[in-house]
C-alpha cells in the first residue's frame, strides 16, 4: 500500500532551527562507525516536530548533536542562522530519567538557574511555571514526594524556566505506565499550546508521535539519514480513532517497516 504523505521537501516558513547536512560518525578500535549521514530538516518557531525511526538508528545522537553535546563529523547546527557549537541554556534537554536535584524542593528546583535575575522576576517566574505544570500546593515538596507524572512534569517546568528559544526531549515518558503516559502527552500539548516554544521530541512510541506532533521526522537505520517527513494535519485533540489518525499512523509505521508487525 502506497501513501502520498512525504513533505520532506515542504519549506518551512521562518524556520528556527536548521539542521543542515548533518553527518557524526564514532572512532572505535581503528574503525569508523557512522551514526548519521547527511540528515537535513528545518523547524520553524513554535513547531512541535517528533522524530522517529528504528531502535538504535541514532535518534537520541541526533537531539544530542543538535543540543550541543555532540560535535558533528560534518554539516552543523544553526539557531536562528547562528551555529551552534556546544551547550547553551538557550537550548534545554530533557531526559527520560528523572533529573530534578533530589535535595531541593520543587520551587527551588524550577529556580535554579535563574540566580541572575532581579528576585521579583525570579519569584514571578518560578510561581507561573508551578501553576502552568500544576504543581501548586506542592511548591515546598521534594522531588522524593512525587509521582513520576509530577517530576516529569517539574522537568518540564524548570526546562522552561529558563525562556529556552529550543526545547528537546529525548522519549521523556518512557519510563511512566501507559495511563501517566497519556495524560502526560495531553499536559505537555497544553503547556505547549500556552507557551508556543519550539520543541524537537524524540520517541519510539509511533502513536505517540502523531498524537503530538506537527510533524514527523522518520529516520533510517544507522546511519541515520531523513526517509520522510508526515505533515500531521489533523487538529488538536486528536481522534485517535479517526480515520485521517490511522491513515497518517499507519503511513508512518511503514515508511519504518513495521505496518505488518502491530
Amino acid at each position: 500500500m502506497s501513501f502520498a504523505l512525504d513533505t520532506a521537501q515542504m519549506p518551512v516558513q521562518k524556520p528556527k532551527l536548521h539542521v543542515d547536512h548533518l553527518s557524526l560518525a564514532y572512532e572505535r578500535d581503528g574503525k569508523s562507525i557512522a551514526v548519521l549521514d547527511q540528515v537535513q530538516f528545518e523547524v520553524g518557531a513554535g513547531e512541535f516536530i517528533c522524530i522517529v525511526g528504528p531502535s538504535g538508528c541514532g535518534k537520541s545522537t541526533l537531539l544530542n548533536t543538535m543540543a550541543g553535546f555532540l560535535k558533528p563529523t560534518s554539516g552543523r547546527v544553526a539557531i536562528d542562522g547562528e551555529p551552534v557549537y556546544g551547550p547553551d541554556p538557550r537550548r534545554i534537554l530533557v531526559f527520560q530519567q528523572n533529573a530534578a536535584f533530589p535535595w531541593l524542593t520543587v520551587e527551588e528546583n524550577i529556580g535554579f538557574g535563574l540566580h541572575k535575575l532581579p528576585r521579583a522576576e525570579r519569584d514571578r517566574r518560578i510561581s507561573h511555571y508551578i501553576d502552568l505544570v500544576r504543581l501548586r500546593d506542592f511548591e515546598k515538596a521534594y522531588p522524593s514526594d512525587l509521582s513520576g507524572g509530577m517530576n516529569q512534569r517539574l522537568q518540564v517546568a524548570r526546562a522552561l524556566a529558563l525562556n529556552p528559544d529550543v526545547l528537546y526531549l529525548d522519549e521523556p515518558f518512557g519510563a511512566l505506565d501507559s495511563i501517566t503516559r497519556l495524560i502526560m502527552r495531553g499536559e505537555l500539548l497544553r503547556i505547549w499550546e500556552a507557551e508556543r516554544n519550539t520543541i524537537v521530541f524524540v520517541t519510539h512510541d509511533i502513536d505517540e508521535a502523531v498524537q503530538l506532533a506537527d510533524r514527523v521526522v522518520v529516520l533510517s537505520s544507522r546511519p541515520a539519514r531523513v526517509e520522510h517527513i508526515t505533515t500531521i494535519d489533523v487538529p488538536h485533540p486528536r481522534n485517535i480513532s479517526s480515520s485521517r489518525y490511522l491513515e497518517l499512523r499507519d503511513a508512518i509505521l511503514e515508511q519504518i517497516g513495521l505496518a505488518h508487525s502491530v
